[in-house]
């Protein structure tokens, strides 16, 4: 087995997702009240890249095998869906509970957003088994979809007396999982190249999901339709001119 990136490169990249999670409580250093109008851009402006995220993933993948890229889109849907239904069942709360969150629900929301993170490491893993630039664009997104996170967790522990630099570790804490997930995950891939594609569409299937089925829904609470449109399409733009620019 050659690997093609090296597992410190891996790891790094993963600690870097993670460690943006906590720049998601700065602004509350500034501020104990963030306007609902900024966080649904910040939920437009994650979904534009993660939608530019998966729409990379996807062309990889079927560059090597476009039916195993297909079948791998079909698997991430399914987890992700049973998954979403196994934390509704257990009445797991919603970021939309911030602000009637108890001290319970606050353990809570941090539990489910580590949770979370399992699938993000697993990404992140998978797309360095697709060559470095790949690997470097996919680390971008996560990364900036993982700052309204760190923002949530925030928004739920300051105003219950926990020091903003206090909440900013609960939100990388709950991103750990990212870079613990992410060296197996592309050792898996790169060992057993044929998974390759169905890991890609995988990681697709589950951030197109998270986009139609949090990130929007979020976004169109704050904001008109026409401006999450306008967010979601610049962020697609940009991210996708970040990817050139790595190409080049």
């Amino acid at each position: 087995m050659v690997l093609e990136v090296s597992l410190l490169t891996v790891f790094i990249a993963a600690l870097i997702t993670a460690l943006a999670t906590g720049l998601g409580a700065i602004p509350l250093a500034f501020a104990r009240h963030v306007d609902e109008r900024w966080l649904a851009a910040g939920a437009a402006m994650a979904a534009g890249l993660m939608l530019a995220a998966s729409h990379s993933l996807v062309a990889e993948g079927s560059a090597i095998g476009s039916w195993r890229t297909l079948a791998g889109m079909a698997s991430g849907l399914v987890l992700v869906v049973l998954a979403d239904r196994w934390l509704d069942r257990h009445h797991t709360p919603d970021v939309s509970d911030l602000q009637a969150a108890d001290a319970k629900k606050a353990l809570m929301i941090v539990g489910v957003m580590t949770i979370h993170s399992f699938a993000e490491g697993v990404g992140v893993g998978v797309s360095y088994g697709g060559g470095e630039e790949l690997g470097m664009f996919i680390t971008a997104a996560i990364a900036v979809h993982n700052i309204p996170e760190g923002l949530a967790i925030a928004l739920v522990l300051v105003p219950r007396g926990v020091p903003v630099w206090q909440a900013a570790g609960w939100a990388i804490f709950s991103s750990l999982p990212q870079p613990l997930m992410a060296i197996p995950a592309y050792l898996f891939v790169t060992a057993f190249e044929p998974f390759l594609p169905i890991g890609l569409g995988l990681a697709a299937g589950a951030m197109i999901w998270m986009v139609f089925a949090e990130l929007l829904p979020d976004a169109n609470r704050g904001l008109s339709a026409g401006r999450v449109g306008t967010v979601v399409v610049l962020s697609f733009m940009v991210m996708f001119a970040f990817q050139l620019a790595i190409a080049h």
